[in-house]
């Protein structure tokens, strides 16, 4: 690379540090976001949306509801944040729910080995690393503390369970823990779902909400932290029979970064659509290949710049071992690459364990068209035997025939029957056994759905479309800095000020504010300041339009007001009546500003 290339980048990747550097202080300085706890430090990991912010968030929730839940026909459920120990121990989160953590011996200060790895190496994605690899390429590439400066070779990189623990209840309370994703709280609920959705799939469940992972640096201000929402549908479907209608989709337009091009020397994203990427195996997965066409359509409603995002396959290495494939939404920031949803088929590894784990039947009953007879392998043991022989354990003895009876018949033509119990080998007379194959007629089966899921991250959401949204002008010989929001989710729509300080000015501008806000537009009231600096105040906000009173307003036998786009700061006289109908036409994208007529 040239010097003047070389030069070239760092100047690029120090505008994009200043933009984000600049984008965090007007999110403090305007009421977006701000570090929680300031009073007492603060604490990291932990942010407040202040005004602005909740009204951004709560936004691009209802605008994620309506896409997700509302126009797909699916559920919505509240579950609770904390649940029992049990129900982490059947998803696998105690065991398997961690990051690479590694100590620095010098000054204390704990780090995301994997992050440190991928700031100083070439490595990409070092989380699908094993530790023993990560262990080595800190000591091959002579990696330092962050904080400190010291030496990381030779300090041992440890697995970090990231979920925060509680107790529920006194006493000898029930261990339990804060959940550290919204999913497991509908899939604990599907035996009593399944009935609200008539046992009848496809079906899904939306939740949004609160999730906590104790993350060992949290980092980059909302992007990483340890309370966060998400936004979740486990949709629940028959493998055998149902496919999804991409029809509705086929020719969305996608940028994809697959694993061939990821694994692949000269590898580039393509640039596809929905349907293409479907018929030439590029996305094999035809469910997943719907949700992405529907998310593609929704980032770029609520203003996620296009070509700053894409969709990203799973390395093999950092795939769950349940999910057949997995996508992932990212976003470009400070020219890196965030992941901002996920969107996997997650077979029907949740509910499977649930029932292995709860004894409960996370199945859907699905009747056959017409009855049929089959053959059954079943067992009935005989107790005056295997209680003397087993004591306590018989019933687990009961339990282990019948799951050989279903799955190896031919274990019971030999003399004895060999099960495994706890580790140990156990011979049983066939005889003592009641094995037996007989006719049954059936009217349907037992299936357990498969799960497809697409898991928004909201705060990563919100600072992607706060960061693709930030401007910078100029705007009569001054410097101007505006957020070009969409107007479905922008904080507030409409500022209202009077010209002057005037109590006739002021009314006036205070009736039509109300107007505005019972016509369902946020709108604010601001007599603070002279006129161009209220303007500038609500570009910062991001506020699409300011309606201005002035003294034409109140003497004119017809009465306007001054209307004024954010993005262009054009002004139009617009009449007071039917004001409001007007920019509720504008919100809903009915009428564009420039089309409408006034002086």
């Amino acid at each position: 690379m040239s010097n003047e290339s070389t030069t070239q980048e760092q100047e690029q990747n120090g505008d994009a540090e200043r933009t984000s550097e600049q984008l965090v202080e007007l999110a403090k300085r305007r009421g977006y976001f701000f570090q929680s706890s300031g009073a007492y430090g603060g604490v990291g990991g932990f942010y407040t949306f202040g005004p602005q912010g909740a009204s951004l968030k709560s936004n691009v929730e209802d605008a994620w509801r309506d896409r997700f839940a509302l126009e797909e026909g699916n559920m919505e459920i509240d579950a609770p944040t904390i649940m029992p120990e049990p129900v982490f121990e059947a998803s696998g989160h105690l065991e398997g729910f961690d990051d690479m953590l590694v100590e620095c011996s010098e000054c204390g200060e704990s780090h995301r080995a994997d992050h440190i790895v991928e700031d100083n190496t070439d490595f990409e994605d070092a989380e699908s690393l094993p530790i023993p690899e990560v262990e080595e390429v800190i000591a091959e590439h002579e990696l330092v503390c962050p904080s400190c400066g010291a030496g990381l070779a030779g300090e041992a990189v440890e697995a970090f369970n990231l979920m925060f623990a509680t107790n529920i209840g006194p006493g000898d309370s029930q261990p339990g823990y804060l959940r550290p994703e919204t999913a497991q709280g509908i899939f604990v609920e599907f035996p009593r779902l399944k009935e609200y959705a008539r046992n009848t799939l496809p079906f899904g469940v939306t939740q949004i909400g609160r999730a906590y992972r104790n993350e060992i640096s949290p980092r980059r201000s909302i992007i990483r932290t340890r309370e966060f929402t998400q936004a979740e549908l486990e949709y629940f479907i028959d493998p055998e029979e149902d496919e999804p209608d991409l029809s509705a989709v086929e020719d969305v337009g996608v940028r994809l970064y697959p694993v061939t091009e990821q694994n692949a020397e000269d590898g580039n994203e393509i640039e596809t659509t929905i349907g293409d990427a479907v018929a030439k195996g590029v996305i094999t997965d035809p469910w997943v290949a719907y949700f992405l066409g529907i998310a593609q359509e929704w980032y770029d409603s609520i203003g996620v710049d296009m070509d700053r995002f894409r969709f990203r396959q799973h390395l093999s290495g950092e795939r769950a071992h349940y999910a057949s494939d997995c996508w992932d939404a990212e976003s470009e920031i400070d020219r890196n690459w965030i992941e901002i949803a996920g969107f996997a088929h997650r077979g029907d590894y949740d509910l499977s364990k649930h029932a292995e784990h709860s004894g409960d039947r996370f199945t859907i009953f699905k009747q056959y068209d017409e009855p049929k007879t089959v053959e059954r392998a079943t067992v009935d043991p005989d107790m005056s035997y295997l209680g003397p022989e087993f004591g306590g354990d018989a019933q687990a003895v009961v339990e282990e025939l019948e799951a050989l009876a279903g799955r190896d018949r031919s274990a019971f033509d030999d003399e004895p029957v060999e099960i495994e119990l706890e580790g140990e080998s156990h011979e049983i007379p066939v005889e003592k056994t009641g094995f037996a194959v007989e006719e049954q007629t059936e009217a349907g089966e037992h299936v357990v759905p498969n799960v497809i899921e697409p898991s928004f991250g909201v705060d990563r959401v919100v600072y992607t479309v706060l960061h693709h949204a930030y401007r910078e002008d100029e705007v009569a010989g001054e410097e101007r800095t505006y957020l070009e929001l969409e107007p479905e989710v922008a904080p507030t729509f409409a500022g209202v000020f009077p010209l002057q300080n005037d109590d006739e000015l002021e009314a006036q501008a205070d009736d039509i504010a109300s107007e505005l806000r019972e016509a369902g537009l946020s709108a604010t009231y601001d007599d603070s300041g002279n006129i161009g600096r209220r303007y500038r105040r609500q570009d910062e906000v991001g506020t699409p339009f300011c309606v201005t009173v002035d003294y034409e307003t109140i003497e004119n036998e017809e009465t306007t007001v001054t209307v004024r786009e954010r993005d262009s700061t054009d002004q139009k006289r617009l009449p007071v009546d039917g004001l409001a109908e007007t920019l509720v036409a504008l919100r809903e994208g009915n009428v564009a500003f420039s089309e409408l007529e006034g002086e």
